[in-house]
Formats: structure tokens, sequence, C-alpha cells
């Protein structure tokens, strides 16, 4: 079963050594599962480049400010879904850890003006929402800040890398 995706908390534990995607935490339709470093960096390495290609006005930009063009837009777009964030209790996040499985895939492809975010289990079920660009910005942003707080670091770039980015397998666990 795949829930429909209203709230969104990632939040990194040291004793499983994973990030624990929270979705709807606290409420009927809750469902949680863990992310592998792999994962996490796997979808942090390749989203922004993604989001980049989609962006009309980073594309319009010339070749050497794209960039630059691509960054303004992240920090936009966090400035503006600051309004958004919330704190979820401890004791919520608990109850979602001890029904955590196992992440299999992330996946985010585009859906007319916005991005479809899909987070599935090894058992098929899973959370889906589409999210405007500035949200999944956000999105990105709370996993990169758990990333940072596992000390895990996303790696560089490599030529052989690039080719192999557009197998769908490299985003499963």
């Amino acid at each position: 079963m795949v829930h429909a995706l209203k709230t969104l908390t990632f939040v990194y534990v040291q004793r499983e050594d994973r990030v624990m995607a929270a979705v709807n935490a606290g409420h009927a339709d809750a469902w949680s599962c863990w992310l592998t470093r792999r994962l996490s960096l796997a979808i942090l390495e390749r989203a922004p480049q993604y989001i980049e290609s989609k962006s009309d006005l980073t594309q319009r930009a010339p070749a050497n400010l794209r960039a630059e063009m691509a960054s303004f837009e992240r920090e936009a777009a966090i400035a503006k879904t600051a309004g958004a964030m919330s704190v979820t209790p401890p004791e919520i996040l608990q109850q979602s850890a001890n029904v955590a499985g196992l992440a299999d895939r992330l996946s985010i492809t585009q859906q007319g003006e916005g991005f479809r975010f899909e987070l599935l289990d090894l058992s098929g079920n899973g959370a889906a929402a589409v999210f405007r660009p500035t949200e999944l910005q956000r999105v990105l942003q709370m996993l990169q800040g758990e990333v940072v707080k596992a000390i895990w670091v996303v790696p560089a770039a490599h030529p052989q890398t690039a080719a192999a980015s557009a197998d769908p397998k490299l985003l499963r666990n």
C-alpha cells in the first residue's frame, strides 16, 4: 500500500546508523522506513542535478552561471518553505522507529509542474506525493541535514558513475 505523503520527518538514529523517514507520523496513515547511507547519498548526489535540468530559470541562464542560478533557486526555496516546518515530538518518532521497514527505493520523477517523490520498502509499501520544486528542495535539505549529523559525506562524482547514474537499480538497497 502506498500512502499519500502529507508530512515527512527525517531523523538520523545513531543506534541504527540509518536515517528514518517518518511519513504522516502520529496519524492513522503513518508509515516509516530506514534509509541506508548508500540510498541517502545516492539521492543527494543525483537529485540536485536532476532538479537543475528541469528548471526553466536555470536552463535559460548562460552555461557559466547555471550553478549560481541553481544555488539561488535552492536558497529561495528553503526561505519560502521555512514557515511550513514543525517539530515532531520524540515519542511519536519512537513509535515510527519501532515499525519502520527497510527502504528499497526512493524515486523522483517529473510530473506536470512538480516532482513525484516516492519511497518504497522491501514489501512494496510506501508513500508518495507530488511536490512543487520549492517543496522538493526543502525535502532534500532536510535529508542533507540528517546526513550531516551522521557524518556521512556525499562522494564526488566519478566519470564512470556519470554513465551509470541513469540506472534506477543504483538507487536501491
